[in-house]
């Protein structure tokens, strides 16, 4: 072992497990790049000069009691042989803070309470209340977890990004995130020791799962699985119809795991730990919630096809996590089927997960997890980096380097020599005919011109365009919300609608809501601007949403992109005219993706 240890994630959420690959398109190679002049302009920041001192203010903001102390331990999976594992211990006033993850249902069906568009009635700082019955501001009252603490933080911090790194580091604490990306993301098994049961409280209980499954339309095999492993072998025990508590209850009582497919449907908190966190990996970010009775097993060994961050929220669970047994299962690119004990070999970490600790772990890392000692175990696997890889980046932009190379260069037109079957094929592949080596030569020299021909900026845009589309919808900070089309005084007071009529000017200074919530895109000579603000808490029930942009208005909106979290003056976005500038402006607003420098007040 290394520095650190680290656990296993659950099994993958079955939204990561529904997931289908990407086709490339077959679309030419101009057909999905920015095909209109979208000209590169120079973005002046003009950052204020207290930016640096507020952010370092925030990063030495101490959430945690200084009494207690973390560990952390990472399992080195490099060598045949397990080193020592050398603790790492910091105190709470040094540790960072946590994220979220989003799972996939079966079916799309959207659960009673969750609104599909209401993405944006929530607030990030009031996200996290304390549990009810806490009483945690009264004088005397024992201070708010540690979560809540840190998502009170997090609704001062004015940029989206900036919060999505807070989160990640509060959820690594006391690991930094630049040490955990530069050395173990991706290679090792990590474990972090908190010593803090109430780390994740305010984050999902199952008090919370009790109250889902008695007012929320939970269905079996659509929002949660009851499943269980005897004697090596895994079964899955789902009746038909909605999951209520009397066939949910006396299914954990006989012994089956409860896995819930898509707590972010349900649980705000669940759903704005994940929508902080998205913009932190640039790609979906899932979860599932395990509640597992005592003495038991829900799930088989196997590994998973995404990087899993798991959270003990509750009671305990022992954990083995083994390495990829041949380099074809390193960082896999689909989830394996159930192996027996026999297929696994010694174990790379075996640890006991107490509440408030974190385990982590690659793709491909084989585990399985059982409770003991008469105590039950829920925990949160937040997942993400599916299908996230150069070699899926690759398989859309070779076909595409192809087509265009055929059609620019004729030496990708010429003929293939007559007599090649002679000496090329497995039959041929011993042979020392000078014409083989010729021919393996001519290959490789146009594979190597093909880099020439890739699209590389308009397949980034299209993978940029699916994960505006995977992604959950935003959870407003108090600002954003007071600042955006959402906290305009507009209301219906005495008969009539009140306060109607505010109006952006040349004057008003505007940026984006968030960092990560629209994408431009250019898709057949026409300009797309892709957005999540109308998305929904379950995984692609919503299609794509969109803005068309006008041509003269590619530059100014280029711009807003850029320059966030900098405000810009409408009347130096950079349009033809001034009615070019209002409407892009006023657009943008009224659909809830640009704030104002203050507040708009009704004419």
């Amino acid at each position: 072992m290394d520095e650190l240890p680290n656990g296993n994630g659950a099994a993958l959420l079955k939204r990561g497990r529904g997931r289908r690959r990407r086709q490339p398109q077959s679309q030419p190679r101009g057909a999905s790049v920015l095909a209109l002049p979208l000209r590169p302009r120079k973005i002046r920041r003009h950052r204020k000069s207290a930016a640096a001192s507020r952010v370092a203010a925030l990063r030495a903001r101490a959430l945690r009691s200084e009494d207690s102390d973390s560990k952390v331990e990472v399992a080195s999976v490099r060598g045949k042989r397990k080193r020592p594992a050398e603790l790492l211990e910091a105190s709470r006033s040094a540790e960072p803070r946590p994220v979220s993850a989003r799972p996939r249902p079966a079916s799309a069906t959207l659960p009673s309470r969750v609104e599909g568009r209401a993405a944006l009635s929530r607030n990030l700082g009031t996200a996290a209340p304390p549990p009810p019955g806490s009483h945690a501001d009264e004088p005397g009252r024992p201070p708010a977890s540690p979560l809540q603490q840190v998502l009170t933080e997090l609704n001062g911090i004015p940029s989206s990004r900036r919060r999505a790194a807070r989160l990640f580091e509060w959820l690594l604490a006391p690991l930094p995130p630049d040490h955990f990306y530069r050395r173990l993301w991706e290679r090792e098994a990590v474990l972090v020791r908190r010593q803090d049961r109430s780390y994740y409280e305010g984050l999902f209980s199952t008090a919370d799962l009790d109250s889902m499954l008695r007012y929320e339309d939970v269905q079996f095999g659509q929002h949660l699985d009851a499943a269980r492993y005897v004697d090596g072998r895994r079964e899955t025990l789902n009746p038909p119809g909605r999951a209520l508590p009397a066939a949910a209850w006396s299914l954990y009582r006989a012994g089956c795991s409860l896995r819930l497919l898509c707590p972010q449907a349900f649980s705000p908190t669940v759903w704005q730990f994940l929508a902080v966190l998205q913009e932190q990996f640039g790609s979906m970010a899932g979860s599932n919630v395990y509640l597992t009775p005592p003495d038991s097993q829900g799930f088989a060994p196997h590994y998973d096809d995404i990087e899993a961050f798991v959270l003990q929220l509750e009671g305990r669970k022992l954990w083995r996590v083994y390495r990829p047994r041949d380099p074809s299962e390193e960082l896999a690119l689909t989830s394996s089927p159930n192996f027996s004990q026999e297929d696994l070999g010694e174990p790379v970490l075996q640890t006991v997960l107490e509440p408030g600790d974190l385990l982590y772990f690659p793709r491909g890392f084989i585990h399985q997890a059982e409770c003991q000692d008469g105590v039950h175990s829920l925990h949160l696997t937040l997942s993400t980096y599916q299908r996230n890889t150069w070699g899926d980046f690759l398989e859309a932009v070779l076909p595409l380097a192809v087509q265009a190379a055929i059609e620019e260069n004729v030496e990708f037109r010429r003929g293939l020599p007559r007599d090649f079957m002679d000496y090329m094929g497995a039959q041929h592949s011993d042979s020392k005919d000078p014409r083989r080596t010729a021919f393996m030569e001519k290959v490789r020299v146009l594979v190597a011109r093909l880099g020439h021909f890739a699209p590389v900026d308009a397949v980034a845009d299209q993978r940029a365009k699916d994960f505006i589309h995977d992604s959950l919808p935003p959870v407003l900070t108090d600002r954003e919300r007071a600042l955006s089309v959402h906290g305009l005084p507009v209301r219906w007071e005495a008969g009539e609608p009140v306060n109607v009529g505010a109006q952006l000017t040349t004057e008003t200074q505007v940026h984006m809501l968030q960092d990560g919530v629209a994408r431009l895109v250019g898709e057949g000579g026409r300009l797309f601007l892709y957005h999540t603000v109308e998305n929904s808490r379950v995984y692609h029930l919503e299609e794509p949403k969109c803005l068309e942009i006008h041509p003269q208005q590619a530059d100014a909106m280029e711009l807003l992109l850029r320059s966030y979290p900098e405000f810009v003056r409408v009347g130096d976005l950079p349009c033809d005219s001034v009615e070019d500038q209002l409407s892009l402006a006023t657009m943008l607003y009224d659909k809830g993706l640009l704030l104002t420098k203050t507040p708009l007040v009704p004419s």
